[in-house]
């Protein structure tokens, strides 16, 4: 009965496990999108800001509460757009304080220039004139100064009303508390600010893009010498981390055991067939023919691991599978074994259409690549095209697979298409917030052009073109709009496909 209780818990506790580790893979998916983590650190950050000013406000009892609004709006404009004209830490605290002190100037010339209306402890006035010169003074103030911020009309427009909202005293002494307030209140607020845009937002690609902190152990299926650059892109792409390695794979199948079959050369004496390997023949009942088949695939690929190791400067494994059910299965099975983490295999069609093969890698829970090599002799790719639908984890993985093999020396030229130019600034800003996430230089391109006609017209000019595989649109959006690579088959420079598991 114990047992049976413990075997429903575990079970359970598996589930459970399961789905958390789901969730958290969809999230940090979802919070890859710029767009995405900007909103999410305005709902969080923007009223910790917020309550830690009001918390000294209470503390020390010199900010006034009617400078929160501006202080408010001036923050969410910070957050809300990074790298937009008033995302500057020293715009935000020079203008909300330049603001200030217009505002504070305009209320002593009013004072003494008898343009100033007294204003009655118990009701709010305020001087046309004195608003219209707090709000002059401040827009030529930030101008001149190149501080020019909406809040800081706040401020100039709030120190009028202060004084009703302030504590006892001469006006001098408070507006000189209510310029300082506003000076120490943003300057907390810009602080928290500067921080977060520069160890957070401009390393997000570090932290929470998962492409760019894995990938770095890549398995290659290696079928034949014809593979080879296939097995070199792969090992290009795990020479960018320290950590990388490549695992070379082939899987011994029927077709290649039968071959064995005819070519091996049997004794005229009618004995059987001599043995590669007579000790492992015996030992693990294997076959003639695949002993014959797993010795010639293992010398093959421990020449072209040599050949990496020597290139590349990269460690680099032997492996040698027999075929199971499924080839794409026991290829993703040997990548777990292997602790890969992303597969890089030769791109194949049968009838115009992929293979099953790769089709298999697709739907399997591990990144791949399908590399199809224009030019067999080419092994160094510095012209690199990345054409893109929109943001998300797999542009951020073609970007970061781009970045990697063309070097520091090379040219990453990230695209898109557009269909009217109404599309065009949003595109423009999409592909900044992609870029501007890694390190090294990119260039963006916008086109109102088809993607298949601008890759026909583009693809002489690079050396490799990286493009996503859709697999994370529905049926009915492939059905409706198939995949680019499905409809780019004469491309004159190297194609991968990158599928995120």
């Amino acid at each position: 009965m114990f047992d049976g209780l413990r075997a429903r818990y575990l079970g359970v506790l598996r589930r459970v496990r399961r789905f958390e580790r789901r969730e958290v893979r969809e999230f940090r998916r979802w919070i890859e999108h710029t767009g995405n983590l900007i909103h999410l650190s305005v709902l969080l950050l923007v009223p910790l800001l917020i309550a830690l000013v009001t918390a000294i406000s209470n503390s020390v009892a010199i900010l006034p509460f009617v400078l929160f609004p501006p202080l408010a709006s001036g923050t969410f404009t910070l957050f809300a757009d990074p790298e937009g004209t008033y995302a500057s830490p020293t715009k935000f605290v020079g203008g909300l304080t330049a603001g200030a002190l217009c505002g504070t100037v305009a209320i002593w010339v009013g004072v003494n220039t008898a343009l100033h209306d007294p204003i009655a402890a118990t009701e709010l006035f305020v001087s046309p004139v004195e608003a219209a010169l707090a709000v002059f003074l401040t827009g030529g103030v930030t101008w001149a100064l190149d501080f020019e911020e909406p809040s800081a009309f706040s401020t100039a427009l709030l120190a009028l009303i202060a004084p009703v909202f302030g504590t006892p005293g001469s006006v001098g002494t408070f507006f000189l508390q209510y310029v300082g307030s506003v000076f120490v209140a943003s300057t907390i607020v810009a602080g928290a600010f500067h921080v977060w845009r520069k160890h957070f937002y401009e390393r997000r690609s570090r932290y929470l893009y998962e492409s760019t902190n894995g990938d770095d152990h890549v398995l290659v299926p290696m079928r034949s010498d014809a593979d080879r650059p296939t097995a070199m892109f792969g090992a290009r792409l795990a020479a960018a981390h320290d950590a990388g390695k490549v695992v070379l794979l082939d899987v011994v199948d029927e077709a290649s055991v039968e071959e064995a079959a005819r070519t091996m050369a049997v004794p005229t004496d009618g004995a059987d067939a001599r043995l590669v390997d007579t000790d492992a023949a015996e030992t693990d009942a294997v076959e003639t023919e695949e002993v014959q088949v797993a010795q010639r695939s293992a010398e093959r690929l421990e020449a072209e691991a040599r050949r990496i190791e020597t290139e590349v400067g990269i460690p680099c494994e032997v492996v040698v599978v027999g075929d199971g059910t499924d080839r794409s299965r026991t290829v993703l099975k040997t990548a777990r074994e292997t602790n890969c983490d992303l597969v890089v295999a030769p791109y194949e069609e049968e009838a115009g259409s992929l293979s099953p093969f790769v089709r298999g890698l697709f739907r399997g829970d591990i990144d791949t690549v399908a590399f199809r090599s224009g030019d067999d002799s080419r092994e160094r790719w510095k012209r690199v095209l990345v054409p893109v639908r929109g943001a998300g984890d797999t542009a951020h993985a073609m970007i970061e697979f781009a970045r990697r093999v063309a070097g520091e020396s090379g040219r990453v030229s990230v695209c898109t298409c557009i269909d009217g130019e109404g599309e065009r600034r949003a595109a423009e800003t999409t592909l900044a917030n992609l870029v501007e996430a890694f390190e090294g230089s990119f260039e963006t391109r916008v086109s109102r052009s088809s993607i298949e006609s601008f890759l026909s017209a583009n693809d002489s000019y690079y050396d490799l073109t990286i493009m996503g595989a859709s697999t994370d649109r529905s049926a009915a959006s492939r059905f409706v709009s198939p995949p680019t690579f499905e409809r780019i088959h004469e491309l004159d420079c190297d194609v991968a496909i990158v599928h995120r598991g």
